[in-house]
């Protein structure tokens, strides 16, 4: 209990639990998704030719779209792994969780490492590589909410943005990652990448799975959540009780969502493929640059959540999304010149709206909900908003570039989800400063839904 009044003293020192609770929330949400966009970004590059031979022999385009559909297909499972792992986290504690989710991760990547293609086992290749995608998908689903509220609840009032990016900035480095080890693979390799050599980033999660199991391992429990193992009785059904109270915060948090989701995985999964594919330029020259566009995503990222504990979620939200409503379409102009500066410039132009969009969520994420329903609201919202965003981006894009051959379509495509998540972020009262703990937030919830009290 005093650690958490400790953590809400506006301008107190950072202190050594607070360190490594940043730590921990950093390196294994970076981790986590290094996992995750490593498959995407060889779905773009590999995938489809080894694991649907007999589509892409007959229709290389069809096959591109269902390798990118194999990517949207693990969304569907992030829902329930948000309730199995939100409902787990309201009760056992958001440490288990993460722990749990980072070692499931490592080990689905690491077994999509071993697996035989279709030229060696056939139909069975295909469905056992969507199986462990499901399980990714489902890991991907718990492990965002535990991290968020792990880095917020233990933040003091004033710095909750900026503790909040830290799990947030753990996307775009985990990106780097990916994208900077297939840089060096493929240029390294050549040819071979595409025979064995894609296996190789599969396989090194083992061993970054050690290494951010130790430091998961090290990190306290959120001070809020030992609160609420005090108040057992306030948290008997916190599943129940999130939808029937809550549900119009889980659906704004959804909405609020799409867009960043969506423009993020053109960024992780399409950006890259387009260039490469249909407007053959030089692969490892593409990868470079898309490794170091995403170091925007991270800078902005950062600021983003820095610049929330000033300006308030909503409005560094809105500025995020009003940005990338307008950059979308003229970043394609620059794209389809085939110039690899104005590739970079397009796309890290682009990371400013999405770091704007992105910084600032895990605060006002956490500070839209009562605790006791707080691991479940973030991550299911979290979940939903990324399967109507993200899960089928790529897809879509290469659907829209099959029917109208115009890349500016995809532009509009952005732009559309943009101002349906402004719309949305500009619904949500102003939640900066919001009391994080539970006998205050308790008051006030029960004020608000007096039915709960029973």
């Amino acid at each position: 209990m005093s650690q958490a009044v400790n953590a809400a003293q506006p301008g107190s020192r950072m202190t050594r639990e607070e360190r490594r609770v940043l730590a921990g929330t950093l390196v294994g949400t970076t981790i986590e998704w290094y996992d995750f966009f490593i498959y995407a970004q060889a779905a773009g590059v590999v995938l489809g030719p080894l694991f649907l031979a007999p589509v892409a022999k007959e229709n290389p385009g069809l096959s591109q779209v269902i390798a990118f559909a194999t990517i949207g297909i693990s969304f569907l499972f992030r829902p329930l792994g948000a309730v199995v792992a939100g409902h787990l986290g309201d009760r056992l504690g958001r440490k288990r969780m993460l722990v749990f989710t980072l070692i499931l991760m490592g080990i689905s990547t690491s077994l999509i490492g071993v697996l035989p293609t279709y030229a060696q086992v056939g139909i069975l290749a295909p469905v056992l590589l969507i199986l462990l995608r499901v399980l990714q998908g489902f890991s991907a689903g718990g492990e965002w909410g535990g991290a968020a509220l792990m880095s917020v609840e233990h933040a003091p009032v004033n710095k909750r943005g900026y503790f909040g990016a830290y799990p947030q900035i753990g996307v775009p480095i985990g990106m780097i990652l990916a994208t900077f080890t297939l840089w060096i693979l493929t240029s390294v390799m050549g040819p071979a990448f595409n025979e064995w050599g894609w296996r190789i980033p599969f396989l090194l999660s083992i061993v970054l799975i050690v290494v951010g199991y130790m430091i998961r391992r090290a990190v306290e429990e959120s001070p809020v959540f030992k609160q609420l193992q005090e108040r057992q009785k306030e948290s008997s059904a916190p599943l129940g009780q999130l939808f029937r109270y809550n549900f119009k915060e889980v659906a704004l948090t959804a909405f609020i969502f799409i867009a960043n989701n969506a423009a993020g995985y053109l960024l992780i999964a399409y950006f890259a493929t387009y260039a490469v594919g249909a407007l053959k330029m030089d692969r490892p020259t593409v990868l470079l640059a898309t490794t170091l566009a995403s170091f925007g995503w991270l800078v902005f990222t950062l600021w983003g959540g820095m610049l929330s504990d000033r300006l308030g979620r909503v409005r560094t939200f809105q500025i995020g999304y009003a940005f990338l409503a307008l950059w979308a379409i003229p970043m394609w102009f620059l794209i389809d010149t085939k110039n690899i500066v104005w590739y970079f410039v397009a796309l890290f132009v682009m990371t400013l709206g999405l770091g704007l969009s992105y910084g600032p969520q895990s605060a006002l994420y956490a500070e839209m909900f009562p605790a006791k329903v707080r691991y479940s609201g973030v991550s299911i919202g979290y979940a939903l908003g990324a399967i109507l965003g993200g899960a089928f981006a790529p897809m879509i894009a290469e659907m829209l570039m099959n029917e109208f051959k115009a890349s500016w379509t995809i532009g509009l495509y952005i732009a559309v989800t943009a101002v349906i998540s402004l719309v949305a972020v500009s619904l949500v009262k102003e939640t900066k400063g919001v009391d994080l703990h539970v006998a205050e937030a308790h008051s006030e919830y029960v004020r608000e839904h007096p039915e709960a009290a029973r």
